[in-house]
């Protein structure tokens, strides 16, 4: 992670100099084609035609950060919704006031939370504060990992198409089936009796 963050502007630059380099590659290549050719024509070789270079320029939303360095989103899942907050940090994540070791004790609720830096290779490089309500620990790591990956997105905006490619955009729409009339549940049956 020597990197440093990319800004709208450094990723401008880096666009027109890749720019620059295919048009100096295509004058290049253009010019000992056109001399071969007029070599063998007999003609003065004039100079090469201009080559036409169309950069494409990436639009990317400018970063959403607090007064306090943060960048806030809300995530949610099922019952659950997270409300979340990240800053660069040494990689902590607090869940209501407590520890994420010990508010998910399961190892998969907290891998489902660390989903989002993985994918985008930012591990241990961000402070996580949430306050999730409603829904069980499945729900509510889901509703965090949602909000992690939206805050992610509005402090790095170069972030997002690894985290849409990963699906962590997009809040999963799955809910319980509502129970219905003349059955136990959504589905199940009464048990059957004969007699």
């Amino acid at each position: 992670m020597a990197e440093e963050k990319k800004t709208l502007e450094d990723l401008k630059t880096v666009v027109a100099e890749a720019a620059a380099e295919k048009a100096a590659a295509a004058a290049a290549a253009a010019a000992p084609a056109d001399a071969s050719d007029a070599a063998d024509d007999g003609e003065a070789g004039d100079a090469a035609a201009p080559v036409e270079v169309v950069a494409e320029i990436i639009e990317l939303r400018e970063p959403v950060i607090d007064d306090l360095g943060r960048s806030y989103a809300t995530g949610k899942r099922k019952d659950a919704v997270a409300r979340v907050w990240i800053k660069p940090g040494k990689g902590t994540i607090t869940v209501n006031g407590r520890d994420q070791n010990t508010y998910f004790a399961r190892p998969v609720l907290r891998l489902i939370v660390n989903q989002p830096f993985e994918v985008v290779e930012r591990t241990k490089q961000y402070d996580v504060t949430c306050t999730v309500k409603g829904g069980g620990l499945s729900g509510q790591a889901g509703a965090v990992k949602h909000g992690i990956s939206k805050a992610l997105e509005l402090y790095e905006p170069a972030l997002r198409p690894k985290l849409k490619a990963a699906g962590f955009l997009t809040r999963d729409s799955r809910v319980v089936e509502r129970k219905k009339y003349g059955r136990r549940k959504a589905r199940r049956s009464f048990q059957f009796s004969k007699r």
